[in-house]
């Protein structure tokens, strides 16, 4: 890696200006400090690891720095690894740096879309391109289409984003719109070519069409399992009540907190190695005795008794609390469960993910 001015040179000592502090910095900041302090290869390289999400953030905070000042890099830099002592350029026309290092990681399609976001706040073209938007802007892009357009976007799209855009919906149009994505099956070309030219007036974009298998209970189901709780209890009520057959099945595909107890204990390790030890604490607190032992079960002696002293001692908390930590764990066991790392299953006992 090259070096420059705003590099610290090899045994020169330079410190952060007096009063600064890197631990100030969230970890979104640190990160784009230190990926503008790479090469734009390097940058990519750690790019093509992020989610969608993590990218659209990083980058945002990477484009909106200018100047950032020597002694915030010395400072980041200083929280990393020792053995991280050479640095390529820290562009300072980070507009041009974003474009390069978003191309290389995410190809220029991708990276288009999610730049035109970041430095120019316009879309981009693509059905795929809608994975790099925000919830509430593919709602409003959507918001006016037929419901079986919704209804294909929806399932297109993955599951945790697509129950934000869900959750955007009107109350009384949310149960016609799951029991469609239940319902579905193949879309066909007509359908998707549709979808394609509503793209391509949004966006200018354009793209193919082939005959594409999606929807359908599971796609149902993973939307549903990432809708808060409260949202999902109601659309489930109602849903029985009108198709008290569809909701069941439903239902036996969905992966809630308490089916835990049916992950393996090598499963279980995986797990807890990823979960923080405040939101394990959050859930815990709202769960079962014996889903609680099969997880501190599966911490060492030391490890689970420290536990259970923090539990006894903490006190009460909001039941919506313990939900959100509750989903956070779900979120990870299924990101592990698609990776290979743990296997889930849902109520039928079928594999799940």
């Amino acid at each position: 890696m090259k070096m420059t001015n705003n590099t610290p040179v090899e045994g020169q000592a330079v410190t952060p200006a007096p009063g600064f502090k890197p631990e100030d910095l969230n970890g979104i900041e640190k990160t784009a400090i230190l990926l503008l302090s790479l090469s734009e290869s390097d940058a990519a390289s750690i790019l093509k690891h992020l989610e969608p999400k993590q990218v659209q953030k990083v980058g945002m905070a990477m484009a909106a720095m200018q100047d950032f000042g020597q002694e915030k890099v010395i400072g980041v830099h200083k929280l990393f690894l020792d053995d991280i002592q050479k640095y390529s350029s820290i562009g300072f026309n980070s507009e041009e740096f974003v474009r390069k290092a978003l191309t290389a990681a995410l190809g220029e399609d991708k990276a288009g879309n999610l730049i035109e976001q970041i430095i120019m706040g316009s879309g981009a073209k693509g059905l795929d391109s809608l994975k790099w938007m925000d919830a509430r802007q593919v709602a409003t892009i959507i918001q006016n289409e037929h419901p079986q357009i919704q209804t294909i976007v929806l399932s297109y799209l993955e599951p945790d984003q697509a129950a934000e855009i869900f959750a955007q919906f009107p109350e009384n149009t949310r149960l016609d719109l799951m029991m469609r994505i239940a319902n579905l099956e193949e879309v066909q070309p007509a359908a998707l070519q549709e979808l394609n030219d509503i793209m391509e007036k949004q966006f200018a974009g354009q793209g193919g069409a082939q005959a594409a298998k999606m929807g359908g209970l599971k796609a149902a189901a993973n939307i549903m399992n990432y809708l808060d709780t409260g949202v999902e209890s109601h659309l489930m009520e109602t849903m029985r009540e009108s198709d008290e057959e569809m909701a069941q099945q439903i239902q036996d595909l969905m992966f809630v907190f308490e089916n835990l107890s049916d992950v393996d204990d090598m499963g279980i390790q995986v797990l807890l190695r990823e979960v923080q030890q405040d939101v394990l604490m959050k859930a815990l607190k709202g769960t079962d005795d014996q889903l609680k032992e099969k997880l501190l079960g599966n911490m060492s002696k030391r490890a689970a008794e420290l536990l259970r002293d923090d539990l006894e001692a903490m006190g009460p908390i909001r039941i919506s609390e313990v939900e959100v930590a509750q989903k956070e764990i779900l979120s990870i066991a299924r990101r592990l469960s698609e990776s290979g790392e743990l296997m889930l299953g849902g109520g039928s006992g079928e594999e799940f993910l």
